[in-house]
């Protein structure tokens, strides 16, 4: 049986630390909910064609949950070189009504099933939020942040999303899919809530997911606290203008960020410009391959 090459103690730790980072392409990053929809194998082939290693399916952008269909996408992937990194979905456990968070279970699951089927190792988890600002666009103005329903508080919310998720485990460490808890708006728009939720949960099979461009005021003090605990990472740029609001992210400092707590996973972008995307995702590449010095 072959022995592991040993590490090689004249080549600098910290090279041998950027040079595992890979990068992978959201889908999103061609289709921002506006129709025509891209589909999933454009966003396979024009991966491949820019060099980067995986895909971050986002499930909105499916065409079908059928078998047949989980198949072919994976089939596409393996012939492009391209490895599915992640299923990106949507879900809401803050509600007092049991059986709409049983509803959001159910769908968790459904998820998990279909990451299972495509070989796709993690799925992107929301907590959830609110909705007493049903706006989007009235969210961000009031920075992600929500009051409570009358008549309950934020610790009431994190119960029913602790809960959840406990329901969620025993199908994720079925079909062996990690459920990536995202830095995202509502309970988790600051650290301090992603990781109320992850150290509650304390399972391996709850992971976490660093989103760049998901913290709106002086962003890099909270990735340093949320990049120990980094699972998956997606990065966000917003050439042309942000679709919804645009930050001007340091990605040298946030690469630092990464490198100090030792992340060596996947950079998934996010590409949320105005720009058409068939010039803004080669250009952020670049940016992230500079950065995180990936070839």
């Amino acid at each position: 049986m072959p022995q592991p090459q040993a590490i090689n103690p004249l080549i600098p730790s910290d090279t041998r630390q950027r040079s595992s980072i890979k990068l992978a392409i959201s889908s999103y990053s061609y289709w921002h909910f506006r129709e025509p929809r891209v589909s999933l194998e454009t966003v396979i082939q024009k991966a491949s064609e820019l060099g980067v290693s995986g895909v971050d399916v986002l499930h909105q952008q499916m065409d079908s949950e059928e078998r047949s269909y989980l198949h072919q996408l994976k089939s596409t992937a393996f012939r492009s070189g391209i490895d599915l990194v992640c299923l990106s979905i949507h879900q809401n456990f803050v509600s007092p009504d049991p059986e709409r968070r049983q509803h959001q279970i159910d769908h968790t699951h459904r998820c998990i099933e279909l990451a299972h089927e495509m070989g796709i190792p993690s799925i992107r988890l929301n907590s959830g939020r609110w909705g007493t600002i049903p706006s989007f666009d009235d969210l961000m103005a009031h920075r992600g942040i929500e009051p409570p329903l009358e008549g309950y508080t934020d610790d009431d919310a994190f119960a029913w999303c602790i809960d959840s998720i406990e329901k969620c485990l025993p199908k994720a460490q079925q079909c062996g899919v990690l459920l990536a808890l995202e830095n995202h708006w509502g309970l988790t728009y600051a650290p301090e809530g992603v990781l109320r939720i992850a150290q509650a949960v304390d399972s391996p099979w709850l992971g976490v997911l660093m989103d760049t461009g998901n913290f709106l005021e002086e962003p890099y003090d909270k990735l340093e606290v949320l990049a120990p605990h980094a699972d998956f990472v997606q990065a966000k740029t917003y050439l042309g203008g942000g679709e919804w609001y645009d930050l001007n992210l340091d990605y040298d400092r946030i690469a630092q960020i990464l490198f100090d707590a030792n992340y060596t996973g996947y950079i998934s972008l996010e590409f949320e410009g105005k720009e058409h995307a068939d010039t803004g995702v080669p250009k952020s590449l670049d940016v992230l391959r500079r950065a995180f010095k990936v070839a």
